[in-house]
């Protein structure tokens, strides 16, 4: 059944594995209801490990391409290509400041609207993931000055209590643009620093149901982030 699936090299495992499902998918004859490989059968059959199976999955499960059923395995909701399931941003390398900005102006709107819903819409669990996404961005940035990806899953456990998987699907494909930002600036301890004690506030906020000031957190937050990049644009 794998024989058209051939061992990635080690160069970006998650992506290339999410394409290589994906062609996978569409040379493959599957239709949506049918049950994808084990990721056991996935590792094999592309020489990566589990971690980089399971998170390729994740990735078609917040795409809204896979469903995982517990005890179950993964099935496919809708089929897709290699060419149709990534959605890249390109921005110019030359014109970092602006990129910068341009990526925080949809962030802006994107999260002010995800945390008001998730303080309407959250359970406990969900504040549960969020609680446990703020602590490991806490211990990240305390040891390392920086937490540019913890910070990005503290975000995205908030889009996920929202109850609206278009959230998190759209940051997804806009995931390679901000990740391509990680390595410079954002491993500078002085980047966005002063919204780091904003983080664990916004998360007091969405807890007590409070959303007026988890708006404004946000916004604080985000604000503050685009200080930052226009200074050390300077």
């Amino acid at each position: 059944m794998l024989n058209n699936l051939t061992k990635l090299p080690r160069s970006d495992r998650v992506r290339d594995t999410v394409s290589a499902l994906a062609d996978f998918i569409s040379t493959s004859g599957l239709d949506a209801g049918d049950q994808l490989p084990t990721e056991r059968a996935i590792m094999d059959a592309l020489g990566i490990g589990r971690s980089s199976a399971r998170e390729a999955l994740r990735h078609l499960q917040a795409l809204g391409v896979v469903e995982t059923r517990k005890g179950s395995g993964s099935y496919l909701l809708r089929v897709v290509s290699a060419s149709t399931i990534h959605m890249p941003l390109s921005f110019d390398a030359a014109h970092q400041r602006d990129a910068l900005l341009q990526t925080l102006d949809v962030r802006r709107g994107l999260e002010v609207e995800a945390s008001m819903l998730a303080v309407r819409r959250a359970g406990a669990s969900d504040i549960a993931r969020i609680r446990e996404r703020l602590e490991e961005m806490e211990r990240v940035h305390l040891d390392k000055g920086t937490a540019g990806r913890e910070d990005l899953q503290f975000h995205l456990s908030i889009y996920d209590a929202t109850g609206n998987p278009l959230f998190r699907q759209l940051l997804e494909q806009m995931r390679e643009a901000f990740e391509h930002f990680f390595d410079k600036p954002f491993d500078r301890p002085d980047f966005a620093r002063r919204s780091f004690p904003f983080h664990r506030e916004l998360f007091d906020a969405i807890a007590a149901g409070d959303a007026p000031l988890a708006r404004q957190k946000t916004i604080d937050i985000l604000d503050i982030v685009e200080e930052d990049i226009k200074d050390m644009s300077l």
